[in-house]
C-alpha cells in the first residue's frame, strides 16, 4: 500500500465544488475509493443513484466528477452500470474499445437495501463485472431523514419518531451483507472511512474480481444522526470499536474479520454522541440500550463463529 503522500498525488475522481453538507463522509469515501483504484492501469466509469451524493455532486450544469459519470434513478444504479458494462464488452469484442475499464456504482442504503434491491439482485445474478458501493447513512437522508431498512433499532427518524407511543424504529437493521451472500458472489465486504487502509484494500480486491462485487460502507450523516461536523470519522470509528459496524469480508463464502477490537467498547459510546439516540438515555428506557447491545453482541458472536468454522459454499 502506498504512503499517504503518494496517494495525495493520484488522480482525483471527485474534485472540489460539490454541495455536500460540512462533515459529510460521502466525499471522503469516494476519494478513498479513487485512491485505491488503479486509474493509471484502467479507466473508471461511475453510476450514481439519486440521493445525497448524486444531487450534491452533479447539480446541472455543474459537476464535481472528474471521470465519466451517469446519474440514474433512485432504484436502478445496479441495472444502469450493468447496461454500461454490457455495452463495453460488446464494443470491446468488436474492437471499437481497447481500453481496460472498471465500473463502479454508488448508492445509499435506501437505494440499496430497499427500492434498489431488485435491480441489484438481478445484476449480480447475471454476473456483470462491477463494484457496487453502498454508502450507508441509515435513512433516506436526501428526502428528509425517513426510515429505511438500514435504520438501526431505536433510531428516531421523521417516519419512525420517538414519543409517548413509539421509541423510534422498532426493528433491527437489515443484514444486507447476508442477503447478498445468497447470490454466491466471490467478494463482499463491509468497511468504514475511519479505517481508510482497510477500505482501500477492499476496493482493490473487489475491482480485480471477474464478476460482481459489493462493499457496504458506513457513512455517518451529520444532519440525520445529529453530531458536530468535525466528528464524522470519530463516530465511524466508534461504530467499529463497539462492533456495531464490524469490518469483515466474505471471500468465496468464507468470513474474514479484518479488525477485532482489543477492548470492545459498549454500544453506549457509539449511541451517546448522536441526537437520534438521545431518547434511549431517558429514565425508563434503559432496556432499549440493553436490547441494542444484545443485538450487536449476537451478530458479532455469529461472525466470530463463522470465521472459526471457515465453511464455504465454493469448492476449494
Amino acid at each position: 500500500m502506498a504512503l499517504l503522500n503518494d496517494l495525495a498525488k493520484k488522480k482525483e475522481g471527485l474534485v472540489s465544488g460539490h454541495r455536500l453538507c460540512p462533515g459529510c463522509t460521502h466525499s471522503v469515501i469516494a476519494r478513498q475509493v479513487f485512491a485505491a483504484a488503479e486509474t493509471d492501469k484502467y479507466d473508471i466509469v461511475i453510476a450514481a443513484a439519486t440521493g445525497c451524493f448524486e444531487v450534491s455532486t452533479g447539480l446541472y450544469p455543474y459537476t464535481s466528477w472528474n471521470v465519466p459519470w451517469i446519474h440514474t434513478a433512485f432504484e436502478n444504479a445496479a441495472s444502469t452500470i450493468a447496461g454500461v458494462e454490457t455495452a463495453y464488452r460488446a464494443l470491446k469484442k468488436k474492437g471499437k474499445i481497447n481500453k481496460d475499464i472498471r465500473f463502479i456504482a454508488f448508492a445509499s442504503d435506501g437505494g440499496t437495501y430497499d427500492i434498489g434491491l431488485q435491480a441489484l439482485s438481478g445484476a449480480i445474478e447475471r454476473g456483470h463485472q462491477f463494484l457496487y458501493i453502498c454508502n450507508d447513512n441509515n435513512a433516506y437522508q436526501n428526502t428528509g431523514n425517513q426510515r429505511s431498512s438500514a435504520t438501526p433499532f431505536g433510531g428516531t427518524t421523521t417516519t419512525s419518531p420517538n414519543g409517548k407511543v413509539k421509541f423510534g424504529k422498532e426493528q433491527p437493521r437489515k443484514d444486507i451483507v447476508s442477503v447478498l451472500e445468497g447470490h454466491h458472489m466471490e467478494y463482499i465486504a463491509q468497511a468504514s472511512p475511519s479505517n481508510w487502509r482497510d477500505l482501500m484494500n477492499k476496493v482493490k480486491k473487489a475491482l480485480d474480481v471477474n464478476g460482481p462485487t459489493y462493499i457496504n460502507v458506513i457513512e455517518p450523516c451529520t444532519t440525520g444522526w445529529g453530531f458536530p461536523p468535525n466528528k464524522a470519522i470519530e463516530i465511524a470509528q466508534l461504530a467499529v470499536d463497539t462492533c456495531v459496524w464490524p469490518l469483515y469480508e466474505v471471500i468465496k463464502g468464507k468470513v474474514v474479520i479484518n479488525y477485532k477490537p482489543q477492548k470492545k467498547l459498549p454500544v453506549v459510546e457509539y449511541l451517546k454522541p448522536q441526537r437520534r439516540f438521545a431518547h434511549l438515555f431517558k429514565k425508563g428506557n434503559e432496556y432499549l440500550i440493553e436490547e441494542f447491545q444484545k443485538q450487536v453482541d449476537a451478530h458479532w458472536e455469529w461472525l466470530l463463529k463463522r470465521e472459526e468454522c471457515g465453511i464455504s459454499y465454493f469448492e476449494d
